[in-house]
């Protein structure tokens, strides 16, 4: 308290000197005015504590000084203290009007003084610390409410994945019921067929044998497709599968898939072909795209009678290249259209030469050009054909 500063204003020097030299000793910082103009340029550079001031002075008085000061918000909490000879409650009544805090009447009892300015500058600090306190605990609630309202949030994305989990767990259990069920049928003609053989081998033509092995064959063919296709999905769930983007030309990856698919498509006289004719260069991880593009011919032939075409052509422009593997195939009813794309939800039927699948294949290609961050989707009618489109952004995906 004592390194506090005081602004006297008195035009009487005597007074002046008289308080400055007694609140100096007395250890307290002491600024001097002789009128109130002088008094609030001072408080334009300095910044008391506490103000003493007389209200019978030159130029404009104690009453308009003291207005002034808290007018302004600088010095509107600076406490003023009127030193007057004024007795007149009318007086006093005024001057606290205009803000001051205390009166000290002249002539001044030094102990007086004191008392009256310790007590007021205690008051003083005690505000300065109370408002301190406030501001802090304003930033605090303000922080506290902000931190609450992250928490919210949280908890609401929090419910979200929960929900999420929850409708993926679900979808899982139903997917692997599925799988399970397909695992029986080659499993079982695995185990059923060669019993059937070896009870009626002597009985068995040749040609019947040939026909009994050929179904044992295409029995672990389908279950060898099935088993590679979930340990991939199974991988790609698992983080297992990294993503590695590199520069590739799509049009080297759809010829090399289409050389790869071409015996296939001459045994059922399907006219196989690309109308890619252009260097399309696209930053992607070529196994998961050469998979997709393997996935999608390989389901146009085996839906597409004798004597039907495949067409695989891209479209592209700055930011995305358009593949599209179109077919003459038998389509696709649309109520079944939403299926082919879910795990929980698996649509298959036998391909035109009875070819069978393992309703995987779609599941990765979704998931393989959502990687890349692109999308797969489906146009078909049925008797005329589909067409299978997926986009791949030209900019690299993180």
């Amino acid at each position: 308290m004592n390194k506090a500063t005081i602004l006297i204003v008195d035009d009487n020097t005597t007074n002046l000197n008289v308080l400055l030299d007694y609140l100096h000793d007395v250890g307290y910082k002491v600024l001097i005015a002789p009128n109130g103009e002088q008094a609030l340029q001072q408080m334009q550079h300095v910044s008391p504590d506490l103000i003493l001031l007389d209200v019978m002075m030159p130029g404009i008085d104690g009453f308009e000084t003291c207005q002034r000061l808290k007018d302004k918000e600088k010095t509107k909490d600076i406490p003023v203290i009127f030193m007057t000879a004024l007795t007149d409650t009318v007086d006093k009544i005024r001057g606290f009007a205009v803000g001051g805090v205390d009166y000290i009447t002249k002539p001044f009892q030094h102990e007086e003084v004191l008392a009256r300015v310790n007590a007021h500058l205690t008051i003083r600090n005690l505000q300065q610390e109370l408002q301190k306190k406030n501001e802090d605990l304003e930033k605090y609630a303000d922080l506290l409410a902000g931190r609450n309202a992250q928490l919210h949030e949280k908890n609401l994305e929090l419910d979200e994945k929960n929900a999420q989990l929850k409708i993926l767990n679900a979808d899982k259990d139903k997917f692997f019921s599925i799988i399970a069920h397909d695992l029986r049928n080659p499993l079982g003609a695995l185990r059923e067929l060669p019993q059937i053989i070896i009870e009626n081998i002597e009985t068995y033509t040749r040609d019947e044998l040939i026909r009994m092995i050929l179904l044992q064959r295409d029995a672990a063919k389908n279950l060898f497709a099935l088993l590679e296709n979930l340990l991939t999905w199974s991988r790609i769930q698992r983080g297992m599968i990294e993503y590695q983007p590199q520069q590739l030309n799509l049009e080297h990856v759809i010829a090399r898939n289409i050389s790869l698919m071409k015996p296939q498509a001459e045994q059922k006289q399907i006219r196989l072909t690309s109308l890619v004719q252009e260097h399309i260069p696209i930053l992607a991880d070529y196994n998961m795209i050469d998979t997709v593009i393997r996935n999608l011919i390989s389901n146009a032939l085996k839906f597409t009678k004798e004597g039907g075409s495949i067409e695989v052509s891209i479209a592209h422009n700055d930011e995305f290249a358009e593949i599209a593997v179109a077919d003459t195939g038998i389509g696709i009813k649309e109520q079944y259209i939403a299926k082919l794309f879910r795990i929980d939800e698996q649509y298959r039927r036998i391909g035109t030469a009875n070819e069978k699948g393992t309703g995987l294949g779609l599941i990765l290609c979704k998931e393989f050009v959502e990687k890349h961050g692109g999308r797969i989707w489906v146009e078909s009618e049925v008797g005329k054909g589909s067409i299978f489109r997926f986009t791949l952004s030209k900019k690299l995906q993180l």
